[in-house]
């Protein structure tokens, strides 16, 4: 299952707060008069032109929950950092990743306070680059670019005032797609194993006949659609949201309907276990019990089984998560930015793109402690990512993980908890046969849009 993100509405709300403050990038004239979301900053940091100036000054580094487990990492890459520049030095700070972690970081924004360099999410990170509080990137280093995966890097993208794409966020590290699943369960299915489903209906289809073979003595996957929408929709390249995000459009496309229909017909018959409808528990425990053919899709699922059930893991394959109408896969990364606001911008900068180069990336994914993976072409292309030895899954899924984010994209449907969950709602009552999936998908849109209406 792919974990449920905060998105859309409250970036909507975090702009909206942003602008009541003074949003924008304006330069003045000679060296002075520049701003920065409302705040006073040196000319060279706003407008066109590559920054320029000394890698000399101390700045403020911030992560989100980072220093507990891997204080050792970091620290030795600033240590690294300011062996490499004498007169640089950088002052690490960790936040806890709370719920209040945005309204946080606005604040700080907005009292031009934001650390130097920043880990930020998507959802923030659109925020903090529309009211202007963050630096051009891609005008400020032309180069900047150069070490990411090119999908990636041309994906990482946020919109600024003037409604212009431009480049403030940095593609540090992201999780991955796979196809988890237990081969004794699959077999007794009559499911074969030795090719992956090409597609979402496909992978019903294969659903399906664990719920005839296995008459509830085991299950496919967990019947609640939070896991799925709109993870499933973005994979069919249905379009969930109209390109402004103000509407949402999925009704529009027929194979939603078929989608629901599909869901619906797969809970009636047993694919999924009646009392996980409406359960936010993911199939973890389930499937370590060997009770569902199907795991998560996230890779660190994988260990999970192997620390907690031996005997499941022993019977435990990955492959690939289906394609589908996309053609490829989309991930959530986690982003370094660097504030317009700094006051030393060239060390913030240069720190910025030192901490998320090649051989940092590399360094921090081989770590046994963490399992995310890097966003550069060379740390893809690591031995550590592409030599698999035995047929040990967790290596199985380091390598496809690997290869997919050659070609995946930082591209996401961005839903409220408020809209995910309407539309959720009404997939439900068509599950549990209260409504057609036709109703049920005509429904979703029109509740989703009042929500979407009301956010602004």
């Amino acid at each position: 299952m792919r974990a449920k993100r905060l998105t859309g509405s409250m970036t909507g709300v975090l702009v909206l707060a942003l602008t009541a403050a003074g949003c924008g990038l304006s330069g003045g004239s000679g060296g002075g008069g520049a701003t920065a979301g409302g705040c006073k900053v040196d000319q060279g940091n706003v407008g066109s032109g590559k920054l320029t100036g000394d890698v000399k000054g101390q700045i403020t580094f911030q992560t989100t929950n980072l220093k507990k487990d891997f204080g050792s990492f970091f620290n030795g890459v600033i240590k690294d950092f300011e062996k490499a520049h004498p007169g640089a030095t950088v002052k690490w700070i960790d936040d806890p990743g709370d719920n209040t972690f945005t309204t946080r970081t606005v604040a700080d924004a907005q009292a031009c306070t934001l650390p130097d360099v920043i880990n930020l999410n998507s959802e923030t990170a659109t925020a903090l680059t529309r009211a202007g509080y963050l630096l051009n990137l891609g005008v400020k280093d032309p180069d900047v670019a150069k070490p990411f995966v090119p999908a990636f890097w041309k994906s990482s993208t946020m919109t600024d005032s003037s409604g212009a794409t431009v480049h403030t966020v940095l593609p540090w590290y992201t999780g991955g797609i796979v196809l988890t699943y237990n081969t004794d369960l699959l077999k007794k299915a009559g499911v074969d194993t030795s090719k992956a489903p090409s597609s979402v209906f496909g992978l019903f289809a294969d659903y399906e006949k664990v719920a005839k073979a296995a008459k509830g003595a085991y299950y496919a996957t967990m019947a609640n659609p939070v896991w799925r929408i709109p993870a499933d929709w973005d994979q069919m390249n249905i379009k969930t949201l109209s390109a402004d995000g103000k509407s949402a459009v999925f009704a529009n496309d027929p194979r939603t309907v078929q989608w629901v229909a599909w869901m619906a017909k797969l809970y009636k018959e047993g694919a999924m276990p009646k009392d996980s409808l409406s359960s936010s528990n993911d199939p973890s425990t389930l499937y370590s019990q060997g009770k569902v053919a199907y795991g998560s899709t996230n890779p660190s699922f994988v260990r999970f089984v192997k620390q907690n059930s031996p005997s499941v893991y022993a019977k435990t394959a990955v492959g690939q998560q289906p394609f589908d109408a996309l053609g490829h896969t989309t991930g959530a990364p986690q982003y370094i930015s660097v504030a317009a606001t700094s006051k030393h911008a060239p060390v913030a900068l240069a720190f910025a793109e030192f901490l998320t180069d090649a051989e940092n990336q590399t360094a921090w994914c081989k770590d046994p402690n963490v399992v995310v993976f890097p966003t550069t072409t060379a740390s893809l292309d690591d031995p550590f990512f592409q030599q698999v030895t035995g047929n040990d899954p967790f290596s199985e899924a380091r390598k496809l993980v690997a290869e997919q984010l050659k070609t995946a994209t930082a591209y996401q449907t961005n839903l409220s908890p408020a809209v995910q969950n309407a539309i959720v709602a009404q997939v439900q009552l068509a599950m549990q046969g209260k409504k057609s999936a036709a109703q049920a998908v005509k429904d979703a849109q029109a509740k989703a849009n009042e929500l979407l209406k009301q956010a602004g």
